[in-house]
């Protein structure tokens, strides 16, 4: 029997209802309602939204677009009722239901973040094939301040204290602010995202939090309502988490790893190993694919000027696509492990990134090189932080984006022309503000 949504919302008392869909940006868009009138539009056809919200910019800007209808018609959101889930944060009980979008002939709004990795995932299922993926999120703690133009300021813990040494997976770090880790984690159980581990990464009150492997779609939509979670969970501790690439000048980046390998739904085994265990030729075509495509796709992975500032050629944010076993300063990491469960670690995109965009160019990339059957270069068996090879700007990642036409075949031509229209305009938005550095280098010495 499939799964009653309108009874669910009656079983768990739901009074209103939060229809989320993901812009460009990843941001949380769409409408809360009470319950009564979410079922009452779902039988009269559905919910409307104006169809500019999926090319509206971080900034809250809606630009001129070779895409978006001019007159800024509507389109329906269809609830995905996979999604259904309690929101914990609530006193009034809430249910949220992420939201796919349709035209008004029924048509997929092909250019929305979550159609786009849908399209890629369908290319896979009509090979029998099923990506499998586990993403890394890391993020920041700091001090709740209304002053954008003030640095961010590392918050102290239960003990008083802020950090100022680094505490690398440092247990006692962690439970500096375990009242919140908890409540992430009973949110989190709340709401079936499926974490695994809480670990304490360089940077002070910098975390990381890894997810169970899954389906890549189910595990987008994951880490979507997660930021949104950390965030919310943050803010009732009097905190800001940031999901910011390079939030703080002296502390390292945040990075979105994700892990991807690739299954054959016929058989269910991993299509990287042969069957005595060795790497198999899919599994050197995937990492080939993603050395020729991740450059063009980097925008999509890196997508705001800030994301530049996390790209040091460190092992903690490789520049490269090199790739290596066990080796954390190429871009494509094999972690040792079970030959069942080989897999690629691509450790270029940023937290701040679409999880949507930046598992659809990934997978992109490997879908791409399963077709073209290249060979990738030789494994690195030595640090590749002298190796930068990969955009050094957005605007340079967005030319590469323009470039990549294969790229475009497979994410969609009508998202990649919507996505560099936006990314252009929010490039060139940062560019008429004048910066601190700017005022103090500049200002009397030019």
């Amino acid at each position: 029997m499939g799964f009653d949504m309108k009874a669910w919302l009656a079983e768990q008392n739901i009074t209103e209802v939060e229809c989320l869909v993901s812009d460009i940006s990843g941001i949380a868009r769409g409408k809360i309602l009470p319950v009564t009138k979410f079922i009452s539009a779902q039988q009269s056809g559905g919910l409307r939204l104006p169809e500019y919200v999926f090319g509206q910019s971080v900034t809250g800007e809606y630009y001129d677009s070779d895409v978006l209808d001019e007159i800024g018609r509507d389109v329906i959101l269809r609830p995905d009722i996979s999604t259904c889930r309690l929101v914990p944060w609530y006193d009034e009980p809430t249910a949220q239901i992420i939201h796919d979008a349709v035209h008004q002939d029924g048509a997929n709004v092909t250019f929305s973040s979550r159609a786009v990795l849908k399209s890629v995932l369908a290319l896979f299922d009509e090979a029998g094939l099923e990506p499998v993926i586990a993403p890394e999120l890391e993020f920041f703690l700091v001090k709740q301040s209304s002053d954008a133009n003030a640095p961010l300021i590392t918050p102290p813990g239960r003990s008083g204290r802020a950090e100022k040494a680094r505490q690398a997976y440092g247990i006692d770090a962690v439970n500096e602010f375990d009242p919140l880790f908890e409540e992430i984690y009973d949110h989190c159980d709340v709401q079936g995202l499926d974490i695994d581990t809480l670990s304490h990464e360089a940077g002070a009150a910098q975390m990381e939090i890894n997810f169970n492997h899954g389906h890549a779609l189910d595990l987008a939509d994951q880490a979507f309502l997660f930021k949104r979670t950390v965030r919310q969970a943050a803010i009732n501790h009097h905190l800001h988490a940031t999901f910011m690439a390079k939030p703080m000048q002296e502390q390292p980046g945040s990075a979105m790893h994700v892990h991807v390998s690739v299954k054959s739904k016929a058989s269910g085994k991993n299509i990287f190993s042969n069957d005595d265990g060795s790497e198999s030729d899919d599994f050197y075509h995937s990492i080939a694919g993603m050395q020729r495509y991740l450059s063009g796709a980097m925008a999509l992975m890196a997508p705001y000027v800030n994301s530049y500032r996390r790209r040091t050629g460190t092992e903690d944010s490789p520049a490269n696509l090199a790739w290596g076993m066990d080796n954390r300063t190429v871009g494509l990491r094999i972690p040792l492990g079970d030959p069942k469960n080989r897999r690629i670690e691509n450790r270029i995109p940023g937290a701040d990134a679409n999880p949507y965009l930046a598992i659809a160019a990934t997978l992109a990339a490997v879908w791409l090189g399963l077709q073209e059957k290249r060979r990738p270069t030789r494994p690195r068996k030595v640090s590749g932080e002298d190796l930068e090879t990969l955009p050094r700007n957005l605007d340079v990642a967005l030319d590469a984006l323009e470039r990549a036409k294969p790229l475009h075949k497979v994410l969609g031509e009508d998202f990649v022309k919507l996505f560099v229209e936006v990314k252009r305009a929010e490039a060139d938005a940062f560019l008429e503000v004048i910066s601190p550095w700017e005022r103090e280098y500049l200002l009397l010495n030019v």
